[in-house]
């Protein structure tokens, strides 16, 4: 399958597990970062460090989590979960980089370097690598860029109300048929390539 094949294939997956209904904000619900542009290479920093990493040698960078604002919140949101998602790596179930929820709709964004620890802005859920804060990219060498797909969730659950270590597929469940606890749904790709280059 090639590579845009199975970024659709993954796109239209996420979509069906969290099919937004229509956000009754009078902008659209939007994510943005200045540590990268949707679409576009991440810089190496964001990338695991080998220390965080079980020593992995992919794991190049400094695990230094990208900065986030989103805008335009639809009504009703009571709180955000957040993922970020390697739809390439471990094919073909994908990593799981950072499973995050629990984000209180107060909250409007997160800082560089902010998420790569716990923090009471969010609650941690269980990533591929076993842990609840954010875990960067540690791609495989001499391959296309993995696309890193992080999508921010904004639901009508309680900031409090879900239990901490959730994997995606158990915070998945936990909406029950779309469009229960749903409000909106946004998000953005960040690119990744070993050796790094942009």
């Amino acid at each position: 399958m090639t590579r845009s094949g199975m970024c659709a294939i993954t796109a239209i997956a996420i979509a069906g597990a969290f099919a937004a209904a229509p956000a009754e904000a009078a902008e659209l619900f939007m994510i943005k970062s200045s540590t990268f542009a949707d679409g576009k290479m991440m810089p190496k920093k964001v990338a695991n460090s080998q220390a965080n990493g079980n020593n992995n040698p992919n794991c190049v960078g400094e695990n230094v989590s990208p900065q986030f604002s989103w805008s335009n919140v639809p009504d009703g949101t009571k709180s955000f979960a957040f993922l970020m998602i390697d739809p390439e790596g471990r094919a073909p179930g994908g990593v799981n980089h950072w499973v995050a929820y629990g984000i209180p709709a107060s909250v409007t964004g997160f800082a560089e370097g902010e998420v790569n620890k716990p923090s009471d802005k969010y609650v941690g859920g269980k990533s591929t690598q076993g842990v609840g804060f954010y875990s960067g990219p540690c791609t495989p060498p001499n391959a296309t860029a993995h696309h890193y797909t992080f999508v921010l969730i904004a639901t009508d659950f309680d900031p409090k109300e879900l239990p901490p270590g959730l994997t995606r597929d158990e915070l998945t469940a936990k909406f029950g048929p779309a469009p229960a606890h749903l409000k909106g749904t946004t998000g953005m790709i960040g690119l990744f390539v070993n050796p790094w280059h942009e």
